[in-house]
């Protein structure tokens, strides 16, 4: 009895068996497919993203600092000036030819002590007019000097001003003229070099 039992229960499982044998082929899934499910995931991890960074929470409003006033400005007085150091400036009288200046300089010059050298740089001989141009003292004219071939002289009466330099010059086969122009400014000794086409002041 158990073999007959035994029997149509297998036979029952063949019979299930056969019919269920004919299963379904596995679906396939197209590239189109595949292509939008890996966008459809990318947006989702990039929206993941942005919704995980935290936002910029706004500070409460602070007081805004009011400017440092300005210190004022308290006037300092003037200096106060003694007339009497200052020297005066008096108009010299016109000469015959309208410049007051076109004078000798006389022995003794108002004004702050210069040292003045003259060297003749030339072949021959030097006729020199040395001209002092106006100074804050009034002084102002010209003097003059004479230098043989390779000769210099030191000029310890005259002040700092500016001076122009007019030379004649004797050469053994030729004359010519020299110009120049300089400042002195300190009581250090500055040296007109003069040449045959030329006069340079050199400072010390």
């Amino acid at each position: 009895m158990k073999y007959l039992l035994k029997t149509s229960l297998l036979a029952a499982l063949v019979a299930v068996m056969t019919a269920c044998s004919g299963a379904p082929a596995e679906p396939t899934i197209s590239p189109q497919d595949i292509q939008s499910t890996a966008v459809a995931a990318a947006l989702t991890i990039v929206a993941e993203t942005q919704a995980a960074i935290p936002t910029n929470t706004p500070l409460p409003p602070t007081n805004t600092p009011e400017p440092t006033p300005l210190p004022t400005d308290t006037p300092v007085p003037s200096p106060t000036i003694d007339l009497a150091l200052v020297p005066t400036f008096t108009p010299l009288p016109p000469t015959a030819s309208g410049d007051p200046c076109n004078k000798p300089l006389g022995s003794s010059v108002s004004g702050t002590p210069a040292n003045i050298r003259l060297t003749n740089e030339t072949k021959g001989s030097l006729v020199i007019s040395l001209y002092l141009n106006l100074t804050p003292f009034g002084e102002c004219g010209y003097r003059g000097y004479n230098l043989e071939k390779g000769g210099s002289l030191t000029i310890r009466d005259l002040v700092i001003g500016c001076y122009n330099v007019s030379v004649f010059v004797t050469e053994p086969k030729s004359s010519s003229k020299s110009f120049g122009y300089g400042c002195i400014n300190n009581t250090d000794l500055w040296e007109f070099k003069i040449y045959a086409d030329k006069t340079v002041l050199l400072s010390p």
